[in-house]
């Protein structure tokens, strides 16, 4: 009896011994050292930072095999985000303040991103906190930077149908700016890069408006709105800046309003003003003019002669025009979707390739 009561004494020592301590989790404020930011961001206090534009993110090191992420809403609504591991596996996960929790598998270390995945106009999206056992700061090798400025095709409005199909769910549901063009070629050619993009905004007019603000009346403010007393942080300089306007100046509108006759004049004089602008704000930057590849063979032609114009206007200056093949969108509203966006960001890759000459 003596002897099987000390063998299970020795038992229990050695398994309480033996047994993995508790993990501790540790809260880190969104505004802490350990986190970095990129895109469109404004610290609104210590325990929130606002995800303001298309992909823009937050970034750290997670030690440890899981993270809870505390997001919520800027407004009344639900938004979304895509959480990216080590650079490679990706996932979107709706915003309605619930805590997010991320498996990290067996890695020590894990980069974390967190992206918006839905635009300005939607609202902020806002970092409160992240739990995790530690977090320490993600490396920051700076590579080329390449802005993309343009309209809901650049901010992948209506790409996503994989969750909820376009009949589904809100307007924004299927934004997807983690997976839009401008990301992916960025990804592929290893660059840094930044959004400014609004869905229906045009250059002189809106997809469905003639008289309220446009691109260049926004670009330089920090959401992208007619707002004005906050200005957008554009202190770092894009090497290559591309500027994919043009599809909602040449629309139709919803075919109820009434809606004048595409001003090609104006159009240009915008363009053409607009770009002069960028060349003020980043005077050793490259200007990409892109088409469309949502607007009809007609519009399609006007739109490039329209860019070549832009390029006559400043032809002491860097700018080169780069033209889609036509496509059929397979998104929400006839926008492309995630299989359209690979496609032109394969026909893009080798066109920015180039100019950045590698």
């Amino acid at each position: 009896m003596k002897y099987n009561y000390f063998f299970h004494l020795l038992i229990c020592i050695v398994a309480v011994g033996c047994s993995e301590p508790d993990v501790q989790f540790k809260n880190f404020n969104a505004s802490g050292k350990a986190i970095d930011y990129k895109g469109r961001v404004e610290k609104l206090n210590d325990s929130a930072v606002a995800l303001i534009s298309s992909a823009a993110f937050a970034e750290t090191k997670v030690i440890g095999d899981s993270a809870t992420l505390y997001l919520s809403s800027g407004n009344d609504q639900h938004h979304y985000v895509v959480v990216e591991l080590n650079g490679q596996n990706s996932k979107r996960y709706k915003v309605d303040g619930s805590p997010i929790s991320i498996d990290l598998g067996n890695n020590d270390t894990t980069l974390v991103r967190i992206f918006k995945a839905n635009e300005a106009l939607t609202g902020d999206v806002i970092l409160n906190k992240i739990s995790a056992q530690n977090l320490i700061p993600a490396e920051d090798p700076k590579q080329p930077l390449i802005e993309f400025i343009g309209n809901s095709i650049t901010c992948g409005m209506g790409a996503d149908t994989r969750e909820l199909s376009c009949s589904e769910g809100e307007w924004y549901d299927h934004h997807n700016a983690y997976l839009a063009y401008g990301p992916r070629v960025a990804r592929a050619l290893n660059l840094d890069f930044r959004l400014s993009c609004v869905s229906g905004m045009g250059m002189y007019r809106n997809w469905n408006d003639e008289d309220q603000p446009v691109m260049p009346d926004v670009y330089e403010n920090l959401r992208l709105n007619a707002d004005s007393t906050k200005k957008a942080d554009l202190s770092r300089k894009p090497d290559i800046v591309s500027i994919a306007l043009g599809t909602n100046d040449l629309s139709f509108g919803d075919g109820t309003k009434e809606r004048s006759d595409f001003d090609q004049q104006k159009f240009v004089e915008n363009y053409t003003n607009f770009t002069k602008r960028i060349f003020e704000l980043f005077p050793d930057t490259q200007v990409a003019l892109l088409t469309s590849p949502m607007v009809g063979e007609k519009e399609q032609q006007v739109l490039l002669e329209s860019l070549k114009q832009v390029k006559e206007n400043l032809k002491n200056r860097p700018i080169s025009i780069f033209e889609f093949d036509n496509m059929q969108p397979h998104g929400c509203d006839s926008h492309p979707d995630i299989d359209d966006h690979a496609k032109m960001a394969q026909q893009l890759i080798p066109f920015f390739k180039g100019l950045l000459k590698f």
